[in-house]
């Protein structure tokens, strides 16, 4: 998620393994996901930042300045942005943090939660007289902007409209912890896939949006059934690319698959949601996994160089490479036989 506007000046600095071309320094700011403990607990505004700081402490939380964290419990256009998200963006205008340009980084829904923020930032904080924020991009682990199909079950079953067999009531016990009830669904409705796509889908920020996406399920694929597609275990590759419809794709590319594979792509996305790039793809690494501090294999690149709408462009360096085993060729980043994903995004910042 990386590197972009007019006055952000690329600097030459590269990571150790000269993987990424650097993007300078730039305050960052943090975006938690889901998390559905806060359904049943419903904690107040202490515990819901003690629950933001926790969400990220294992890798992310030392290397941001700021965090905007949220509760589950409630909905992205009702309490989440009035009593959450508002002061907070008002908080960074007047302290200037974004002065010389901020990177959000985000997990899971905070994708969707940005992608709010992004489209009313700039209104909310004029009206107020205030400056609005300079944000020159947005990394999305793992993005859930284009919803997910567990929600939707998720939300059925709470209210009594869906089925709920032993297979999916394992899906989604392991996914939350437990079935949720229609006292309960929050931020979930937001999720759903219908309403997730249609939570500001053309914001007027022209911000680029760059994905890193895994393939792997750490609920020992109990989950993937339900999900279309490649699946990270709680989103469909279909929102953590950020495809411009839902749909049974394989790989955010059409000649790359997750596992580096250099191959046609026959279902891969082609088209994108506005301002989305996808970069890197880990098909070791499931949902959570993607920001945590755990090297799960190589990693490989959607694209090895992306044009933003600045017209700057990211790099990433790649090796390819023949296997005699599955007689094909396999292109890896360079450094991410060792690094982990979030080691080589944190090298752009």
């Amino acid at each position: 998620m990386r590197k972009l506007l007019p006055m952000l000046s690329l600097a030459a600095a590269t990571f150790s393994f000269s993987t990424f071309a650097a993007i300078g320094n730039h305050p960052v700011v943090l975006v938690h996901g889901l998390q559905p403990g806060q359904l049943a607990s419903q904690p107040n505004a202490d515990g819901v930042r003690a629950d933001g700081e926790a969400y990220w402490e294992e890798f992310w939380l030392a290397r941001a300045d700021e965090r905007i964290d949220w509760p589950s419990q409630e909905r992205i256009a009702g309490k989440i942005s009035s009593d959450y998200i508002w002061p907070k963006l008002k908080q960074l205008s007047q302290n200037n943090t974004c002065a010389n340009g901020c990177i959000f980084v985000t997990h899971s829904t905070g994708d969707l939660v940005t992608r709010y923020i992004l489209d009313n930032q700039e209104n909310w904080l004029l009206n107020e007289g205030l400056q609005p924020l300079n944000i020159i991009s947005t990394f999305d682990f793992a993005g859930a902007g284009g919803g997910s199909e567990l929600a939707d079950l998720a939300v059925n079953v709470a209210e009594g409209g869906g089925v709920l067999n032993a297979t999916l009531r394992l899906a989604l016990s392991l996914w939350m912890g437990e079935i949720p009830n229609s006292e309960n669904t929050g931020v979930l409705n937001d999720l759903k896939i219908s309403n997730a796509r249609q939570i500001a889908p053309f914001p007027d920020a022209r911000v680029p949006r760059v994905r890193f996406v895994g393939d792997d399920s750490e609920y020992f694929g109990v989950t993937s059934p339900f999900l279309p597609g490649h699946d990270d275990g709680v989103v469909s590759a279909h929102s953590s690319c950020g495809a411009s419809t839902a749909g049974d794709f394989n790989s955010c590319s059409r000649s790359v698959a997750f596992d580096g594979k250099v191959a046609n792509q026959s279902r891969g996305v082609s088209s994108f949601m506005p301002q989305h790039y996808p970069m890197l793809m880990g098909d070791g690494y499931g949902h959570g996994e993607l920001i945590g501090n755990s090297h799960q294999g190589k990693v490989t690149a959607a694209d090895s160089a992306i044009s933003l709408g600045n017209g700057q462009t990211v790099s990433v360096n790649t090796s390819d490479s023949w296997s005699w085993w599955n007689w094909a060729t396999f292109r890896y980043v360079d450094g991410s036989q060792n690094a982990t994903m979030s080691e080589l995004v944190s090298d752009l910042l």
